[in-house]
């Protein structure tokens, strides 16, 4: 991909990305080039059919709606997404390892030849040495934090102790060895984390919690780091 392609291309990234106008002066700063250039990429990108509002001296933004085309990626960034599309598949459950898998065909498919065929004879690979079944209610998981709901599950700890509670969950962790869920457990009134490998029975309540998901990592993350802090001292 020549400079000038990879330059347009993050510009409409820039452009997709923010919410307002932004001036050409800041883009130019983003970009590393002229401002001259950066009107000159504008015009290069509305006559491709980019749908740019705005002028200079006012700023400039992404008509809401607009669709962009088939995307063209740097070396490094096609490298991470076959790395990270290929670790899935062979981590994750089979339900999202199929996903991985789609999603890396549906790219591959609006590639340009030479693109495609670094794709298909990447040497990056994401092997799992350690094969292990992924527990059954993975998928139920991760459609529970999609949705919002809370989910009744029955747990056994490190000590063998079992447990039935009720949790919101919010984000989920993919390890080499094992998948940890955080969530807002109302026994313990408190941020807690579970290992799925411990989790005996799990069901959906079908019940949306009463936070948003994002509010929730947002309280988990100020506690983990005030937790962090408070271990540093």
């Amino acid at each position: 991909m020549t400079t000038r392609a990879t330059r347009l291309l993050r510009m409409l990234d820039e452009l997709r990305q923010r919410r307002g106008p932004v001036r050409g002066a800041q883009l130019a700063a983003r970009l590393g080039v002229s401002l001259r250039t950066v009107y000159r990429d504008i015009d290069a990108l509305r006559a491709q059919g980019a749908e740019i509002d705005g002028d200079a001296g006012v700023g400039y933004r992404m008509r809401p709606g607009f669709v962009m085309p088939p995307m063209m990626f740097p070396d490094e960034e096609l490298e991470a997404l076959v790395l990270g599309a290929r670790w899935v598949a062979s981590h994750a459950d089979p339900e999202l390892a199929a996903a991985a898998n789609r999603a890396l065909d549906r790219i591959t498919g609006v590639l340009p030849e030479r693109l495609r065929l670094q794709v298909e004879t990447s040497g990056l690979f994401a092997p799992h040495w350690r094969p292990r079944e992924p527990e059954p209610w993975l998928p139920a998981l991760r459609q529970a934090i999609r949705d919002g709901h809370a989910v009744r599950m029955r747990y056994r700890d490190a000590e063998g102790r079992d447990s039935e509670r009720v949790v919101w969950p919010f984000a989920m962790a993919f390890l080499d060895d094992m998948r940890l869920l955080a969530a807002w457990c109302e026994t313990r009134a408190d941020f807690r984390h579970f290992r799925a490998d411990r989790v005996l029975e799990l069901e959906s309540t079908g019940r949306p919690y009463p936070e948003q998901r994002h509010q929730l990592l947002r309280r988990w993350e100020q506690q983990c780091l005030g937790r962090r802090a408070s271990r540093e001292q």
